[in-house]
């Protein structure tokens, strides 16, 4: 992951909404489409926190006519240099940050601007291997899409995995070497009997982040272009 700061570094976490999840209040970034009504799409954050970035990825989302909802699993956090950042997400334990994003599913799924049954999840960096693990853990995920999702520790154990799995990640990221994306499909194959389709572009690390130097049009334009219809085909 690149020492490269995103354009929102120093700025406060992005929030507007809060919900109950882990016995506890949480806080999140909740977007609409302009009907008012869609399926919702869960959008997990950057090892950064909660950005312009990540709440503009829940806007685009919104725009496509999804209910889009990022919580925020820092409390509140944005980390200032990549230092910080790493610190701040090998503090937050896979299975806590697994149950606060269950939490955010229900609290999505309970409002009534919702027209799902099941959410979708779209994650990136840090956020793209939470998306695998609440997908893993939680069936109410139907549709998950991991953005160069970085697996802390070991795989997820995907014999509950109920949904389709969409994932784009950059041929040049030396963090997620391309040959581990065979072990990860053969894993998802053999535990859950779906094939998950993970795709490569000429590109690195953060390479959908438009305030990163790593940033990639086409490969941006290209892996956006595929998720919204899969997310949709996926959520009804």
């Amino acid at each position: 992951m690149s020492s490269e700061l995103p354009k929102s570094t120093g700025a406060p976490a992005r929030q507007n909404v809060t919900f109950p999840s882990a016995g506890g209040t949480a806080h999140g970034y909740l977007a609409l489409p302009p009907s008012g009504r869609g399926p919702g799409v869960i959008v997990i954050q950057e090892w950064w926190g909660l950005t312009d970035h990540i709440a503009d990825v829940a806007d685009r989302l919104a725009r496509e006519g999804f209910v889009a909802f990022a919580p925020d699993l820092y409390g509140g956090n944005v980390a200032h240099d990549s230092e910080e950042a790493l610190r701040m997400m090998r503090a937050l334990p896979v299975a806590t940050g697994v149950e606060l994003l269950s939490g955010a599913v229900g609290h999505l799924l309970s409002l009534p601007e919702v027209t799902s049954d099941t959410v979708g999840a779209v994650g990136f960096c840090m956020g793209g291997g939470f998306v695998l693990y609440l997908a893993a853990a939680d069936p109410r995920v139907s549709a998950a899409v991991p953005f160069y999702g970085v697996i802390q520790g070991e795989l997820p154990d995907f014999s509950r995995l109920k949904a389709q799995i969409l994932g784009h990640y950059g041929e040049l990221d030396e963090s997620i070497p391309p040959k581990s994306l065979d072990a990860l499909r053969e894993t998802i194959e053999r535990q859950a009997g779906i094939t998950a389709d993970l795709r490569l572009y000429p590109a690195g690390h953060a390479f959908f982040n438009d305030g990163r130097p790593s940033y990639d049009a086409d490969s941006a334009t290209r892996a956006w272009a595929s998720t919204v219809p899969f997310l949709h085909e996926q959520l009804g």
